[in-house]
């Protein structure tokens, strides 16, 4: 399996987890405490900030591949010149 690959079911599991937890404190009556909201406050902030990641790698990912890169063209017509040597005395 890829990285991009894991890094997407890890981002869609904490999001997941994120969400449920609030979902969770709301049908509980827990969000009508401070620490309560504090807790569902971070949970959004964490889900949020996946959510972006994923929305990043998703536009990334259907971006076109760059084109390849064009071989070099060599002139036929440049020859090689021998190179001079000379003794040092």
């Amino acid at each position: 399996m890829s990285d991009r690959a894991l890094l997407f079911i890890f981002s869609v599991l904490v999001i997941g987890v994120c969400l449920g937890t609030c979902g969770a404190l709301l049908m509980n009556g827990q969000a009508e405490t401070v620490d309560g909201l504090f807790l569902i406050l971070m949970c959004l902030a964490i889900a949020l900030a996946f959510g972006l990641y994923l929305v990043f790698m998703i536009r990334r990912a259907m971006e076109p591949p760059p084109p390849p890169p064009k071989p070099a063209a060599k002139p036929a017509a440049a020859k090689a010149e021998p190179v001079a040597q000379t003794q040092a005395e």
